[in-house]
């Protein structure tokens, strides 16, 4: 049940699990250089002092530190879960009891809880949302138009919440100025490729215990996230498939050393897969019923809608679970397909999600991305803008020197060479 504790409203598992809510805060600060050095800006200059922050993002240790530095840079902060099974109930019941920020969301809630926690979250009629996956935007635009009211802009983290903004502001229906921090070089090439790759194959391996070595690994989808996770499944000795709708990216795929073929193709040999593409039923019923007895099937992209979940259920006699997050469900010819985390987000499910150190970085375009936006919105329009480019080198600048690397400066002579067309051979 919702509970107010010194004033502070939230809806959480337990406030009894702050204490080790607490240590995985701190735990995971130590790693985030980046955002340290520009929450010590923020409490100086307090760029975002008066303003209201509606946060839907995954409720980890790592996001616990971009609300804490929102907070201290002077924001009334309110954060819901971006999915049913991201959030770590012992940083939730910390960010409430010792950082006194307002917090709703379990994992496992339902999707009943789910939206009302969004709900509640809108409640707090932000000036700035940040999302991950759109759905507080999706709501806000839809049900709640009553809290949109004090909007001046928002963030969004991921690839899944980025192609729905973008199809609301090309169909005139967005109503405020909204930075896509996915897009920064920062945030994809880093957060989505080596942190989805890491926890993805972490998730996996919690989950089931399974050895990739020997394994036919099932990647759908070569994005960031898709070649991140081939990579970290190509070093732990899987053979490696991809599986791709886009010409290009499957031609790197194959340049990459990797095999490239259809899901018709991959469904009958695979022994594991994964889908990381943004887009509904990848996995379907023309794949299930090929599929190898005893196949792993999972999802690292935003929703569970990836797998086709209603048709495995309708396919199946009978279903038990064998595992924590592994569902087995059993085909009526007898074959078992195991699907993981409910489909949903396998590296938030049963593992922990991205290491603080990569998050760093995604998290420090969010802080710098909401402070852009504080101070530029009555410049922007009702459309999807990227990061600032000098924002997202001050990023990767500050992880350098965080990291104690030292990298060249061009000439006077090298910036005029590059700058000017006169000089040829």
């Amino acid at each position: 049940m919702s509970t107010t504790t010194a004033a502070v409203n939230c809806d959480v598992k337990s406030l009894e699990l702050a204490d080790l809510g607490k240590k995985r805060i701190e735990w995971a600060n130590q790693s985030m250089n980046v955002l340290q050095i520009i929450r010590k800006e923020f409490i100086k200059n307090q760029p975002l002092k008066g303003i209201r922050i509606s946060a839907c993002l995954h409720v980890t240790a790592e996001t616990a530190n971009l609300m804490i530095a929102l907070r201290d840079g002077g924001a009334d902060v309110v954060l819901c879960a971006s999915n049913p099974l991201s959030t770590q109930d012992d940083v939730a019941a910390s960010l409430v009891r010792d950082y006194g920020i307002s917090v709703f969301a379990i994992k496992g809630e339902d999707n009943e809880s789910y939206y009302s926690h969004i709900m509640a979250a809108l409640d707090h009629k932000p000036h700035v949302t940040m999302d991950d996956g759109a759905d507080l935007v999706t709501v806000l635009h839809t049900k709640r138009q009553d809290a949109a009211t004090d909007i001046i802009g928002g963030t969004e983290e991921t690839t899944t919440g980025v192609i729905r903004l973008r199809a609301m502001a090309k169909e005139g229906v967005l109503q405020y100025p909204i930075i896509a921090v996915n897009d920064a070089d920062t945030k994809h090439l880093f957060d989505n490729r080596y942190g989805t790759g890491q926890s993805t194959i972490d998730g996996i391996i919690r989950a089931t215990n399974f050895l990739l070595a020997g394994s036919k690994f099932v990647v759908a989808g070569y994005g960031w996230c898709g070649r991140g996770l081939a990579s970290r499944a190509r070093g732990a000795g899987a053979e490696v498939i991809i599986t791709e709708v886009d010409p290009t990216k499957a031609l790197e795929a194959v340049m990459d050393g990797f095999r490239v073929m259809s899901m018709p193709e991959a469904a009958k040999i695979g022994d594991v897969f994964c889908t990381v593409t943004g887009n509904k039923n990848v996995l379907a019923k023309e794949h299930f019923e090929v599929m190898k007895n005893n196949a792993i099937i999972s999802n690292s992209g935003h929703f569970n809608v990836e797998i086709d979940i209603p048709s495995l259920e309708k396919m199946s006699s009978s279903k038990r679970t064998t595992r924590t997050f592994v569902e087995e469900y059993t085909m009526k010819d007898g074959r078992k397909i195991n699907l993981l985390g409910e489909g949903r987000l396998i590296n938030l499910a049963s593992a922990e999600g991205h290491p603080p150190s990569v998050m760093d970085m995604s998290f420090a375009d969010q802080a710098l991305a909401c402070e852009y936006m504080v101070k530029n919105h009555k410049a922007l329009e009702k459309k999807v803008y990227m990061v600032p480019v000098d924002l997202d080198k001050r990023v990767a600048k500050l992880k350098l020197e965080s990291m104690g690397i030292k990298i060249d400066r061009l000439t006077p002579e090298q910036e005029e060479y590059l700058a000017s067309w006169s000089e040829g051979t």
